[in-house]
């Protein structure tokens, strides 16, 4: 199959990588939400329910690649990316050039997740690595108070804009404030301490009916982005498993279980990021849990 390969100009063989890669689009879009619930553990399986793709992640889809046919501003975004890569991290590069956007969850899947109805209300959301806060805009209307944490810079501003309160990385969990709901989103392995994070976000959610959501990327392989290098963690995370499935029982086994966590619910969704000059998106396959706090977990999350 001709690919554009061995074209010398890079313009036509991106224009050439587009016609070929829209054409395999629909049955791989199946796979972003396929699990064979029987090779979950027999206590998971009753938890997992099936996700599909929906309007809205369409339209993002839809959205990402019409950003990525804009020639002349994908042309400008690579020559800036290129030139900062080395000594500023890709998010900040990101946020300075508003692009990147991710998509993890629309809104019908979050009131999935936590089986609500579109009138529930609670008083305070906490986005841990809100990133532009686009995921946040998702759940934000269901709360009174939405805070967000982040350590970009442009990413922060992006949050200022949309009004939500920030607080420091380092200040959320010692503020005394308790959350209704944590988003953790595709934060754990690209944190530097992620067990203590989770004990972290235990001691800060509303007793009783406090809910932990975690989004984590599988395979899990934990790297952190310090400037525009990559680093491995001070504590790291080495999930077991080949597959989908077998890395879901061994997160839940032997992270959130260790930390006095336990699954409320699971599902597959693929984590989205808009694309570029050479590809219309970018996605990975997320494990989305709901997180409830072990009434009998306070030893085992010290």
């Amino acid at each position: 199959m001709f690919t554009g390969k061995h074209v010398r100009s890079p313009l036509v063989r991106t224009l050439i990588a587009s016609i070929v890669n829209d054409g395999d689009g629909g049955a791989l879009q199946q796979e972003w939400y396929r699990c064979c619930p029987d090779q979950l553990r027999e206590p998971l399986r009753p938890l997992f329910f099936q996700s599909d793709m929906d309007d809205a992640t369409k339209a993002f889809l839809q959205r990402s690649a019409d950003k990525s046919g804009w020639l002349f501003t994908q042309l400008y975004h690579s020559f800036v990316s290129t030139v900062l890569s080395p000594v500023v991290s890709r998010t900040s590069i990101n946020g300075f050039l508003s692009r990147g956007s991710m998509f993890v969850y629309s809104t019908n899947q979050f009131r999935q997740l936590l089986r609500i109805s579109p009138d529930w209300r609670a008083d305070r959301l906490l986005d841990l690595g809100a990133g532009d806060g686009g995921v946040t805009q998702v759940m934000a209307p269901h709360f009174r108070e939405v805070y967000a944490t982040e350590v970009s810079p442009p990413m922060k501003w992006h949050l200022h804009r949309k009004n939500y309160k920030l607080l420091g990385i380092d200040e959320w969990h010692a503020s005394g404030v308790k959350f209704d709901v944590i988003s953790c989103l595709n934060l754990l392995d690209r944190c530097d301490d992620p067990l203590q994070l989770l004990r972290d976000i235990r001691r800060s959610l509303v007793p009783k009916t406090g809910r932990l959501i975690v989004a984590a990327v599988v395979p899990f392989q934990p790297w952190m982005e310090i400037g525009g290098r990559w680093e491995r963690p001070k504590e790291y995370v080495k999930i077991k498993g080949k597959t989908w499935e077998e890395q879901v029982n061994n997160l839940t086994n032997e992270v959130f279980h260790k930390v006095g966590f336990e699954v409320e619910a699971v599902t597959r969704l693929p984590y989205l990021c808009e694309g570029d000059l050479y590809k219309e998106y970018y996605v990975l396959d997320d494990a989305v849990f709901v997180l409830k706090a072990l009434d009998d977990g306070d030893e085992n999350a010290q």
